[in-house]
């Protein structure tokens, strides 16, 4: 069952059909990437061709397994030279480089088996909200000028109107004019009170106010 459908030489039904097992575990995982989550066109794409890729670079190096690691390898990283990726894209650029692994040695069958337990484990975790924001859960940023000593600015707003709040960072902008606060919040209500954005903005001389979820790459 889980012996390699390619013998001492590559045959062509044994590359298509190799090469059809990569397509289609490829197009899954794009899928299941995108299930409740944010992904772009260009990474869905990336996700869908690497398995193939990877097949045919392994069965191009002839059975050497360390040369076909390290170019595919190289393959994985290229997309975070451009870009940052999230620690949930490298798990699932190493997820399709193990299946382009497993199809450019012939091993098909097991490649669809670990396909499926893999996706069956993700499914759960993500329905059952592993790891993933909190419904109350924000990112808060203020802007306030220069001359304000935003030690404790906002204290009394934020215990009124949240279960918990962080300042987890402080940077200047516009030339060093104005002060950027940044808060991990955790309001005590799914939506945003206008009363503490409207206390917020009669201390900081109605500047600039965010408040949105946190990004999924700031999940640790």
């Amino acid at each position: 069952m889980f012996d390699s459908i390619i013998g001492t030489q590559i045959t062509v039904t044994s590359f298509l059909i190799c090469t059809a097992v990569s397509l289609i575990l490829g197009l899954g995982a794009a899928l299941l990437a995108r299930f409740r989550n944010r992904t772009s066109h260009s990474f869905s794409l990336c996700l869908a061709m690497m398995p193939v890729v990877v097949e045919l670079v392994i069965m191009l190096v002839n059975g050497n397994i360390g040369a076909g690691l390290g170019v595919a390898g190289a393959f994985s990283l290229v997309r975070f030279r451009s870009a940052q990726g999230s620690a949930r894209d490298i798990a699932l650029l190493f997820f399709v480089v193990a299946l382009g692994l497993a199809t450019g040695m012939g091993y098909v069958v097991m490649a669809a088996i670990f396909f499926l337990i893999v996706a069956a484990f993700l499914l759960v975790l993500t329905l059952a909200g592993f790891s993933a924001a909190g419904d109350t859960d924000r990112l808060l940023r203020v802007q306030i000028p220069e001359s304000m000593d935003y030690d404790g600015l906002l204290d009394d707003l934020l215990a009124a109107h949240t279960r918990r709040a962080e300042l987890i960072s402080v940077k200047s902008t516009n030339l060093g004019t104005i002060y950027e606060l940044q808060y991990e919040i955790r309001l005590k209500t799914p939506s945003v009170p206008k009363e503490l954005l409207d206390g917020i903005r009669c201390r900081n001389g109605n500047l600039n106010v965010t408040c949105g979820r946190i990004p999924e790459e700031k999940i640790l």
